[in-house]
């Protein structure tokens, strides 16, 4: 069955990885491994220098039509000025919205030839797998009002709102239930129940849940905590699921663990559609568009490899070829070839195209 993939690059160093996932899909075609057709679309500061928009009405339709969504990364200092609904990231913001797709999963895998690279003791990282499951359509970054007033007397007042409905809640708990039962049946919700009522209504929900999935241990912990406790004792964690702002920065957290944001991948999925099971979907790196190396062919592409890899998994059920390419990702790392961002002292460092090219060799045995 032929599938569609709208593939975004986005800005700075987005369209130099972006280029190695396409000559991944041109073999997996070319082998009869996948029917992918694909299609471009301009996101972030490269739209905006076309159309003075962040993300074009027909990209957003385009995202809405097709099977997955495969984003590189977006932004820049070029573009700091520009009005604050059209900046590079509203893009991000609004796909998110516009596909419904309220399910952010952020693996954090510790490869065993990259143990040396994390700032933390190999002990503490050596055969690190969380998952991170956090929401992404609601929270303070979308809650309402959200302003700055003048207040006179060269005073200003900023305001942004933190909103969970019941439901929001509700459905991002069940994905992170869901897929602990495929892992060690272990799952951390972190909150600020302490110190916010939306907190609260997050327990409770999530309390309620967890006695539908009697299989699996269930913790709550305070997310100031589980920031202190990644650090501390990282294997602690299997799934972790928490909204939008904390999961924002306990994934990145998590991801630093495994020694580089470049390594880490990312999906988005929706709600299943009631006729067909499917569900949107949006994959991309963790890192960001990396603006000083943008140009230098030096950007490290497996986090965007392993984005597609995870495409593969989730919106294809093609798990067997997703584990090839994540084994192929781990093969080049135990055969010491590096970036320049994981880079060792005693190590030669290559660069994004020889990476790719070095994957594809693996995945081609």
């Amino acid at each position: 069955m032929s599938h569609s993939l709208l593939l975004l690059p986005g800005d700075g160093i987005g369209t130099e990885i972006m280029v190695e996932v396409e000559k991944i899909i041109a073999w997996t075609n070319g082998e009869g491994l996948t029917d992918f057709s694909t299609d471009h679309g301009l996101v972030g500061g490269a739209a905006f220098d076309k159309h003075q928009v962040a993300v074009t009405e027909e990209d957003v339709e385009k995202a809405k039509a097709a099977d997955a969504v495969i984003f590189g990364a977006v932004g820049g200092p070029k573009w700091d000025d520009v009005p604050y609904e059209h900046r590079p990231e509203a893009a991000l913001l609004r796909l998110r919205k516009e596909l419904g797709v309220f399910a952010n999963l952020r693996p954090a895998i510790c490869y065993p030839a990259l143990a040396e690279a994390s700032s933390l003791k190999r002990e503490l990282i050596e055969g690190l797998d969380i998952l991170i499951v956090r929401e992404l359509t609601g929270g303070v970054y979308f809650g309402e009002p959200k302003q700055i007033t003048d207040l006179g007397n060269g005073q200003k007042r900023a305001v942004d709102t933190q909103v969970y409905e019941t439901y929001e809640i509700d459905r991002i708990a069940r994905v992170a239930f869901d897929l602990a039962r495929t892992r060690s049946g272990k799952v951390h919700s972190a909150d600020k129940k302490n110190v916010m009522k939306s907190g609260v209504l997050w327990d409770e929900v999530v309390r309620s849940v967890a006695r539908d999935y009697p299989d699996v241990e269930f913790h709550h912990i305070l997310a100031d905590n589980a920031a202190m406790q990644l650090v501390r004792n990282p294997k602690q964690f299997d799934v972790m699921v928490t909204d939008n702002l904390f999961g924002d920065i306990l994934s990145d957290a998590a991801a630093m663990l495994t020694g580089s944001l470049g390594m880490l991948p990312s999906a988005s999925l929706g709600a299943p559609d009631p006729v067909t099971g499917k569900r949107k979907a949006f994959y991309e790196p963790v890192h960001g568009s990396a603006p000083d190396i943008a140009g230098k062919g030096i950007a490290n592409p497996i986090a965007m490899i392993a984005s597609f890899a995870m495409a593969l998994r989730y919106s294809f059920g093609l798990v067997e070829l997703a584990g090839k390419v994540e084994a192929a990702i781990a093969a080049v790392l135990g055969d010491g070839l590096r970036t320049a961002d994981i880079g060792e002292s005693n190590r030669k460092t290559i660069g994004t195209e020889e990476m790719g090219a070095a994957i594809l060799s693996k995945l081609k045995v």
